[in-house]
């Protein structure tokens, strides 16, 4: 990804303060979705990460992962995962409880969405502490998929996602386009 690409997703990012309470600095991305051209510089950074991973699926993280993951599996050709929070998803599913920066929550996916074989990337738009997507790692694995990688909008590198999240990763790559 180019230089001038990051400038353009990073101008569309908004900081609200005090969201979702106060200290928190909440990264809004509706800017940078409402603005085609940079909404497409990201999908298609996003979908040729996928590519260069060998990933046969790609899972999105609720919500706003959804909004990112699912034209970036059809601009690469592949096959969308939502990982829901629980209770969310009907029927069976392999469930892993976390933590995250103030609080702690369930996510959920259909283990039959995913085969032996598959190999799985992750996408969100934000990597803070790591949790979610530590417990997505887990997930996939349970479902007997390889992780292919995670790949992020940006990482709030100040909050220690990527060292928490890197023995998940065995050896898996991580790639956030915008670090702050």
């Amino acid at each position: 990804m180019t230089t001038s690409t990051q400038d353009l997703l990073l101008s569309r990012i908004r900081d609200v303060p005090d969201h979702p309470q106060p200290g928190v600095v909440f990264k809004d991305i509706t800017p940078l979705l409402a603005d085609p051209v940079a909404f497409t510089a990201l999908t298609d950074a996003l979908a040729e990460l996928c590519v260069r991973c060998g990933a046969t699926k790609i899972v999105g993280l609720e919500a706003r992962g959804f909004i990112l993951a699912a034209p970036v599996a059809v601009r690469a050709g592949l096959g969308f995962i939502p990982v829901r929070k629980a209770g969310k998803l009907p029927g069976a599913t392999l469930s892993q409880a976390y933590e995250l920066e103030y609080g702690t929550a369930e996510i959920e996916i259909h283990a039959e969405d995913l085969a032996d074989g598959d190999r799985v990337m992750v996408i969100d738009d934000v990597l803070a502490t790591g949790g979610t997507a530590e417990a997505s790692l887990e997930l996939i694995r349970r479902a007997g998929a390889q992780v292919a990688g995670v790949a992020v909008l940006m990482e709030l590198g100040f909050l220690g996602g990527r060292g928490r999240l890197e023995p998940a990763l065995r050896g898996a790559p991580l790639d956030a386009l915008i670090t702050v």
